[in-house]
């Protein structure tokens, strides 16, 4: 793939400096900031790749492996898909997305490990609670759940993209119970359940002082001043968005591939940096079209430092009949039940384009052999030896 005209890692190397002058940081974002800036330079030292077959020698930068880092997001996200295919059961998916109201929004940039927490539990409770009622399914589900904290336009914006089975085992987990082909469960049961189970949740946080508030928001410390916003939550009705099934498993990995190692902003979203400003295309999806939007650099910096995990922070968690206590035998036991239905869907063959052994880099010389790690080079020795500057590692 072409590299971009423009980088995140060009706008921190021209502005970082200052806006770490002007502006505090965490622990986690100084470290996101200067993974990025040296990400694939000198900085961080070379290694010497060689092709098995014909000899040829190739010198690249190093990766800094910041998962914040976009450019390091394409060979972790490869690595994990590929995992994920030996997973996936002969069944359709469904794709859900559980928001958090923007009035929460403030509240959980500054409890990020407490509320995205509370996110992923309410979440998870809500969907095996409705599952399981034999009003619905009565059956017992399984999900894989992704943290996006981001809109388009980098504003802070937590929600769960979640990828689910149409169907769980039955309560005694001797057959397999399919959902509707286009129907999963009932949207608006979700929300409220959602609504319910987050709310008493924040409640208990907040009573066993698990939650910080600090600037503007130090007087929801009052009893008083919380109950209130807990008040107006109520009132609201939450989003649990629906969208259409996929159509099998090789479309989920393929979502997945495109979901699971995103960061705030890609690079090739980056238009240009001028006169302090940075331009970027966004999709505002309240009519779907494309569109520019323009911020002072430092603006977008601290747009997007809003998205930097709190360190040790699991972003993409498997519940259910997918967790990793019990996956393998639940998933080989259910795989088994559905391969004895006869409309059950074909899982994606070997030679998937996200199957790792066919994702090594081929020599552009002999097209035949795969590249091997010969040599690390510590930063030193760098000015002793020709690098590309463009180079990139496998």
């Amino acid at each position: 793939m072409k590299r971009p005209a423009l980088e995140v890692a060009d706008i921190i190397r021209a502005h970082g400096a200052q806006f770490r002058q002007h502006h505090p940081t965490s622990r986690e974002q100084q470290r996101a900031l200067a993974a990025i800036e040296h990400c694939r330079t000198a900085t961080l030292g070379a290694h010497r790749e060689q092709f098995d077959q014909c000899g040829e020698e190739v010198i690249a930068y190093n990766s800094c492996r910041n998962r914040h880092c976009p450019k390091c997001q394409g060979s972790a996200q490869t690595a994990w898909v590929s995992k994920q295919q030996a997973d996936l059961l002969p069944a359709p998916y469904f794709h859900l997305v559980f928001t958090l109201p923007d009035e929460l929004a403030p509240l959980a940039l500054q409890n990020q490990r407490v509320i995205y927490d509370l996110l992923f539990g309410a979440a998870w409770d809500t969907l095996r609670t409705i599952a399981a009622d034999p009003r619905h399914l009565g059956a017992q589900v399984g999900m894989i759940a992704v943290l996006h904290t981001w809109g388009q336009s980098l504003t802070h914006h937590p929600h769960l993209h979640c990828v689910v089975p149409g169907g769980g085992l039955s309560p005694d987990g001797t057959c397999w119970i399919a959902s509707r082909k286009k129907f999963f469960l009932p949207v608006k049961v979700l929300s409220r359940l959602f609504r319910r189970l987050f709310l008493t949740a924040l409640q208990n946080a907040f009573e066993q002082a698990q939650l910080a508030f600090h600037g503007q928001l130090a007087e929801l410390n009052q009893p008083l001043r919380f109950s209130s916003l807990l008040a107006q939550l109520w009132r609201k009705e939450w989003v649990v968005y629906a969208k259409r099934p996929f159509g099998g498993p090789a479309q989920v990995l393929n979502y997945l591939g495109r979901y699971t190692h995103r960061v705030a902003i890609s690079n090739h979203r980056l238009l240009k940096l001028e006169d302090g400003q940075v331009t970027f295309r966004w999709k505002d999806y309240r009519d779907g079209q494309q569109k520019l939007l323009t911020l002072r650099a430092e603006e977008f910096l601290r747009r997007f430092l809003l998205h930097i995990l709190p360190d040790r922070f699991v972003r993409i968690r498997h519940y259910g009949l997918l967790s990793p206590r019990r996956r393998s035998k639940q998933i080989a036991h259910c795989r088994q039940l559905l391969c004895s239905q006869p409309e059950a869907t074909q899982l994606p063959p070997a030679s998937s384009k996200w199957n790792l052994s066919a994702l090594w880099r081929r020599c552009q010389s002999c097209e035949q052999g795969r590249m091997r790690l010969v040599e690390i080079i510590e930063p030193g020795r760098l000015a002793q030896l020709q690098i590309v500057e463009n180079a990139q590692p496998p």
